[in-house]
């Protein structure tokens, strides 16, 4: 107990002259040792590293779970090691929100079969989504962490210690100019040669460590990679099923327009298309801007194996050797063939030829 006591008495004046050493460094009224520039700029650097890391960490997270609320619980249960249970995405619950109402409007109907269709599409959306954040919080957020709550705390501990050693190193320097006789002169000597050695030794082994966070960096280059190479797997996948779904409702568009067509005209064949505007240069749409009209895509059903020029609306990526790719505002030759789809033309623009679909035209006179 007398040992704890005096281990204790002696750790608090070891304290007390630190603080005082380093109070009087502040106040101009004591000398301080300073850091060789390699040191104190591989300590700038090694701040720099864990201020934008954190920051990069905490937005990254937001950009991934903007609810504050789910962060909050994916970090207690990171701190008490247990697996986080599976949530259900947005787009997800939204698909399952759109597939219900379909069972309540009919499934048969235009408007329940369109909802059975893109809510398919969501809940597709929301598991690329949960790919995405699985992908990302292993290959990004986890090394990141993972640097800020154990390389960097063992950086800090040592980079305290040093500032521990250089005060300890200061306070003999002054104890040997207020020495004067001859033996308080040799013993503060003699504790200002420990104290150098000591000081010496832990600024090599805090050097170490900051130097080491070039590996930090190479590392946190190849996560940034991998987190680059699934968002843009992430955007790919949502970008394909976009454009499935959009293709699946110009069908349901398509069809509905034929229904609706038979039920007004039982002739299928229109004239408007056969003998075009009754102007010069007269479009099929009145708007270049806007998806084309009911009328226009009624009339490129139509079985017509005459050629027309068509100016293109939208741009238009070929999904197979089959199709021809389109760019907005681009004159192209088309034409039908029989037994061709009727949401479809063959398209050609020079030697090329493939079909286009017809909701991405404007039938020219």
């Amino acid at each position: 107990m007398d040992f704890n006591v005096k281990k204790l008495a002696s750790g608090a004046g070891v304290f007390f002259t630190r603080a005082v050493q380093f109070t009087e460094e502040k106040l101009g009224q004591a000398e301080k040792t300073e850091l060789d520039p390699h040191l104190e700029n591989l300590i700038t650097r090694a701040d720099c590293t864990k201020n934008w890391t954190e920051k990069i960490l905490r937005q990254t997270e937001v950009l991934l779970q903007p609810n504050p609320s789910a962060r909050i619980e994916e970090f207690i249960y990171d701190k008490l090691d247990k697996k986080l249970p599976s949530r259900t995405t947005n787009a997800e619950l939204l698909g399952q929100y759109m597939l219900e109402a379909a069972n309540e409007f009919g499934s048969g109907t235009p408007y329940g079969s369109t909802l059975i269709t893109v809510g398919e599409y969501q809940k597709r959306l929301g598991g690329a989504e949960r790919e995405l954040l699985q992908t990302s919080a292993a290959t990004f957020l986890t090394p990141l962490r993972n640097f800020l709550e154990g390389d960097w705390r063992t950086i800090s501990k040592e980079r305290r210690l040093l500032e521990n050693r250089r005060l300890d190193l200061d306070i003999c320097k002054a104890r040997l100019k207020k020495a004067k006789q001859a033996e308080a002169k040799a013993a503060a000597e003699h504790e200002l040669r420990v104290a150098q050695t000591e000081f010496d030794r832990q600024a090599e082994v805090t050097r170490l460590l900051l130097e080491g966070i070039s590996s930090t960096h190479l590392n946190h280059l190849r996560c940034l990679q991998d987190f680059a190479e699934a968002q843009a797997t992430y955007y790919a996948q949502c970008h394909h099923y976009m454009q499935d779904l959009q293709r699946e409702l110009n069908k349901c568009a398509n069809a509905v327009s034929a229904l609706h067509m038979t039920a007004v005209c039982p002739d299928p064949v229109s004239s408007a298309f056969l003998s075009g505007p009754s102007s010069p240069g007269a479009t099929v749409s009145s708007s270049s801007s806007q998806k084309p009209s009911t009328l226009a895509m009624e009339q490129t059903q139509l079985p017509v194996t005459g050629t027309r020029k068509a100016k293109v609306l939208y741009d238009y990526d070929a999904h197979d050797a089959s199709e021809l790719s389109l760019l907005a505002d681009e004159l192209i030759t088309v034409y039908t063939v029989p037994g061709m789809d009727p949401d479809w033309l063959i398209g050609e623009r020079g030697n090329e030829k493939g079909k286009v679909p017809v909701t991405y035209l404007e039938l020219l006179s």
